[in-house]
């Protein structure tokens, strides 16, 4: 496997405001994607007072070979989890909360409906701007129309990597299937709709292309890139670490392709500086 760029390495940052994170995630009994997926910009987001909730539990029914969060038979849904998020994003005076989940295969909507559960609370008590991250829901009308219902500020679902790679990092998803989910929700509704890739798994720049011309085709509004890191051993190796050079040259296809707006990045990851992106499509 090649070594680790030192601009993939990022410094542990703790101060007051990290601290004042892990303690109201702590006492509200909350998940994050941050420690789950044992993300590179976990210290940065802290400190910055903010952090990506992941609902629904911490284990997963599916298996993908690139992700940290375990899969196991999850347990019955907190009713009461929805109520605890949105106080957190009231104590942290978040102004964009960003909500996603584990994959819920074992209930009926997918988890839709707790999704919804959890927009709805937050706008009980804050004005926050609200991004939701979801799985697939196996692409049910059933479940999108509640996420539509539900009406977050943005919508996204990850592709998360080209379609001859799918069966072998995601052998539960389905490319086709998710790019219908996108394309349903920008269809069906003026919610601006999001997706992501990583890099570094063996796609060619031509995969790539086609990949992030078929989310354009979809109609897109934000896409982000970064470089995959392998959680631990027994996850997918990386093939290969892209350049910073190489970065530039994403934007620039990016662009080419048509999409406008974008996160492209060695640390970019599907929450990074989603306020951002968000005020870059409305302002």
């Amino acid at each position: 496997m090649p070594r680790l760029p030192e601009y993939l390495k990022r410094p542990i940052i703790d101060t007051e405001k990290t601290k004042t994170v892990r303690r109201i995630l702590k006492t509200k009994c909350l998940n994050t994607v941050c420690d789950g997926a044992r993300c590179p910009n976990k210290s940065e987001c802290y400190s910055h007072n903010t952090a990506t909730f992941l609902i629904m539990g911490n284990v997963c029914t599916r298996n993908c070979r690139y992700c940290n969060i375990s899969s196991a038979r999850p347990e019955s849904l907190d009713k009461d989890e929805p109520r605890r998020i949105a106080e957190a994003v009231k104590e942290l005076g978040l102004k964009f909360a960003v909500i996603t989940s584990v994959t819920r295969d074992d209930l009926e909507d997918g988890g839709a409906g707790h999704f919804k559960k959890c927009v709805e609370e937050i706008r009980k008590v804050s004005d926050a701007k609200v991004e939701i991250l979801t799985p697939d829901f196996k692409g049910k009308e059933e479940a999108l129309n509640k996420i539509i219902e539900a009406n977050p500020d943005v919508f996204n679902h990850n592709i998360e990597t080209v379609k001859s790679l799918f069966k072998t990092a995601r052998p539960q998803g389905n490319y086709s299937l998710s790019l219908e989910v996108l394309k349903y929700i920008k269809k069906y509704s003026s919610i601006p709709v999001k997706s992501g890739l990583m890099v570094g798994l063996g796609e060619t720049i031509e995969e790539l292309e086609e990949t992030i011309s078929d989310l354009k085709n979809t109609g897109v509004d934000i896409l982000t890139i970064g470089q995959y890191i392998q959680p631990s051993k027994l996850h997918l190796p990386v093939n290969k670490y892209y350049s910073l050079i190489e970065f530039e040259n994403l934007k620039k296809l990016v662009s080419k392709v048509g999409i406008k707006n974008y996160q492209i990045g060695p640390l970019v990851r599907s929450s990074y500086h989603a306020k951002k992106s968000f005020e870059s499509i409305v302002y």
